[in-house]
């Protein structure tokens, strides 16, 4: 039994580590965006369409920035600084 015991309290503990790890790597809370802010990306990384779930136009990387200048749906437009540099729609809920 000391084995078991020994394996289940690794498990555990490897667990624990990893979870602490993600926690790290990805910020705690996501918030909706703020018409008229400059908001900053949470999300790992956050496609920027050319409208509301339309093609794919780049990516913003977390702790890019990006402007929000109006809402529809979930969605947000504005302009997405870091490399891409130009207006487009990002769906709302993943900024700091």
């Amino acid at each position: 039994m000391p084995a078991f015991r020994t394996t289940r309290t690794a498990v555990a503990v490897g667990c624990a580590l990893t979870a602490a790890a993600l926690a790290g790597a990805v910020p705690a809370q996501a918030a909706d965006g703020t018409v008229g802010q400059r908001e900053t990306v949470c999300a790992q990384d956050l496609y920027v369409r050319t409208d509301p779930g339309g093609a794919w136009m780049g990516t913003l990387f977390q702790g890019q920035t990006f402007t929000v200048e109006r809402k529809q749906g979930g969605w947000d437009y504005g302009f997405a600084y870091g490399n891409i540099n130009r207006h487009g729609w990002v769906q709302d809920g993943w900024f700091c």
